[in-house]
C-alpha cells in the first residue's frame, strides 16, 4: 500500500511541477512518511520514475492499442495511434513517461524504457505496411517522432489548441507536409 501511495504521490508531483518537483522530501510530505522511509522503497528519483514507467506505460500502451483496434482501415489505425497518444498528454500517467527523457536514469532503466517504447512503435508498423509504406518500421519510428514533437508542443502550452495540434500531426502522418490532395 505504501509503495502504491508513493507512486500516486509521484504522479501528482510530476503532473504539477515536472521532474524538479519529484523529490524525496516532497514524496514523504505527500504520503505522511518519514523521508528515510521513502528510501526503503526507492533508492533514487530515477528508481521512482523507472517504476512509474514500468507500471503506467503498459496501461498507456493498452489504451493506444485499443483505440487502434477499434479503427476499420489502416488510415484510421494510424490516426488513432497519433490521436490517442496526444489525448493522453494530460493524463498523470503520461507525465511519468515524459519524465524519463528529462530524468537521471541509469543505462539499464533507459534500456527497459526504450524497449517498452519500441513496443508502442511496433503497434503501428502493420498499419503502415498495409498503406504501402516501403519501410514501415522506419516510418513508424519517424511517425513516433512526429507524435513526440506534438506532445512537446501541447505540454509547452502552445498557442494552438491541442485538437489543432493533434489534427496537424494526423495530417502529417497520413499525407506528409503537403497535406491531403484535393
Amino acid at each position: 500500500m505504501q509503495r502504491g501511495a508513493l507512486l500516486d504521490a509521484a504522479r501528482s508531483l510530476l503532473s504539477e511541477g515536472g521532474t524538479e518537483a519529484l523529490t524525496f522530501p516532497a514524496l514523504a510530505e505527500r504520503t505522511g512518511l518519514a523521508r528515510s522511509s521513502v528510501y526503503e522503497y526507492f533508492r533514487s528519483r530515477a528508481a521512482v520514475v523507472e517504476e512509474l514507467c514500468a507500471v503506467d506505460f503498459p496501461v498507456w500502451a493498452a489504451e493506444v492499442e485499443t483505440a487502434m483496434a477499434a479503427a476499420d482501415t489502416p488510415e484510421a489505425k494510424v490516426a488513432a495511434y497519433v490521436r490517442k497518444q496526444l489525448d493522453l498528454v494530460g493524463d498523470r500517467r503520461h507525465r511519468a513517461v515524459v519524465a524519463i527523457s528529462a530524468g537521471e536514469l541509469d543505462d539499464g532503466a533507459r534500456e527497459k524504457i526504450r524497449a517498452a517504447h519500441g513496443g508502442l512503435v511496433a503497434m503501428v508498423v502493420e498499419a503502415l505496411a498495409a498503406l504501402g509504406t516501403p519501410e514501415p518500421r522506419l516510418a513508424a519510428m519517424l511517425l513516433q517522432g512526429v507524435v513526440d514533437a506534438a506532445v512537446r508542443r501541447i505540454e509547452l502550452g502552445a498557442a494552438e489548441h491541442p485538437d489543432r495540434i493533434a489534427e496537424a500531426a494526423v495530417t502529417m502522418a497520413l499525407h506528409g507536409v503537403t497535406g491531403p490532395t484535393p
